[in-house]
């Protein structure tokens, strides 16, 4: 029923990351399948829990290509009929899937989301509640809650459960960096959805991950920016051409 595209690059400060993130997926108690996308990488390398798993499937990909190509050329290869992205460092909850798989086919929105959590080193846990209000939300009303580039963006793209038809019509965007800003924009924008008010995610807070990297700041105004924009001017052709700029 859902297939989780990863992109990796297989590092070796990542791989413990991603053993975890395998073994939340094996908690699930529905379907699923994993696409990684290994970004420069090869097979040999995979966690050995991955490499024997048959669920997964590798993507190879000859020389790195980024996040955002890796994550849309994985895209390709998914078999089910809902998608969600996923980070190689970062964990599903227990009942992520089954509970936004539910809404999505007993209400037929397009997507199903929820709260995310950081976790921290020790293990500890903080939520993270996004400025989307939990409920429904008609196709474009997602973008109203981003309200500057410089706010906090209005919902968790990795929380996002969506129809593969969607998420192929808005992947990842052309950015080194948040590109998944323009993916989750992309969906809610494209269908109604359902925000729930349940952790479905958690960010692994460590030194490795891309949003602690030195010059990390350097580009995250402006991918801000083209994702504001994007999410905006979307919204306003499927509203007819209407002029949607800052309120």
């Amino acid at each position: 029923m859902i297939t989780v595209v990863i992109a990796t690059r297989l590092r070796d400060d990542r791989l413990d990351y991603l053993t975890a993130m395998h073994a939340s997926l094996t908690r699930q108690s529905v379907p699923w399948e994993a696409v990684i996308a290994l970004d420069g990488t090869t097979p040999e390398r995979l966690p050995t829990a991955l490499a024997q798993d048959s669920r997964i499937r590798t993507l190879t990909l000859p020389r790195p290509v980024g996040a955002a190509c890796a994550r849309n050329l994985a895209l390709t290869h998914v078999r089910t009929p809902y998608v969600n992205w996923a980070d190689d460092d970062d964990q599903f909850t227990d009942d992520a899937m089954s509970v936004r798989l539910d809404i999505l086919e007993s209400t037929g929105v397009g997507w199903c989301a929820g709260w995310s959590e950081d976790q921290h080193p020790d293990g500890s846990t903080r939520l993270w509640r996004c400025p989307t209000p939990p409920g429904r939300h008609e196709a474009g009303d997602v973008w109203t809650y981003w309200k500057t580039p410089t706010d906090t963006i209005p919902i968790g793209p990795t929380t996002i459960l969506a129809r593969t038809d969607l998420v192929r019509a808005a992947p990842m965007g052309g950015l080194v960096q948040g590109e998944d800003y323009c993916a989750a924009l992309g969906v809610t924008t494209l269908a109604p959805g359902i925000l729930l008010p349940v952790p479905v995610y958690r960010y692994r807070k460590h030194p490795g991950q891309m949003t602690a990297q030195v010059g990390y700041d350097q580009l995250e105004a402006a991918a801000r920016e083209h994702a504001w924009a994007y999410g905006r001017s979307l919204r306003a052709v499927l509203h007819g051409g209407e002029d949607l700029v800052r309120g």
